[in-house]
């Protein structure tokens, strides 16, 4: 399997090593796939820069997102468009409404964790 077929956007990234996302982001080039970080301030996690701008047209293969509920309807529009194979929603982020929409455009949406489906063997 090549794992840059795998690129993955997390939504929600963090420079504080104490978050979830910020790990995310770090086990997953460690794992070997391409990384895109986004939130609402920019910053570095490694040698990875965070984006404030929504990535327009990347081939992303899986969005991971750490951004809570209340936070995801501006974001509704853009992942659908952006037309990911999957949507992750981690620990804290699940919304049944959006997981809906996501699978009626096509799009897998699993409730998962990203840091348990690396360590498995399962991403």
């Amino acid at each position: 399997m090549n794992l840059m077929n795998k690129k993955t956007l997390v939504i929600g990234a963090s420079v504080n090593p104490m978050r979830y996302s910020n790990s995310a982001v770090i086990s997953l080039q460690r794992f070997g796939y391409e990384v895109v970080a986004l939130a609402k301030r920019s910053g570095r996690i490694g040698d990875i820069h965070i984006q404030i701008q929504f990535p327009e047209n990347e081939l992303i293969h899986t969005i991971t997102l750490y951004i809570g509920p209340k936070h995801q309807p501006e974001y509704y529009e853009r992942i659908i468009d952006l037309k990911p194979r999957r949507v992750i929603f981690n620990p804290g982020t699940e919304n049944p409404d959006f997981l809906r929409k996501l699978e009626a455009s096509g799009i897998e949406a699993l409730e998962d964790c990203t840091l348990e489906m690396l360590n498995a063997d399962r991403y």
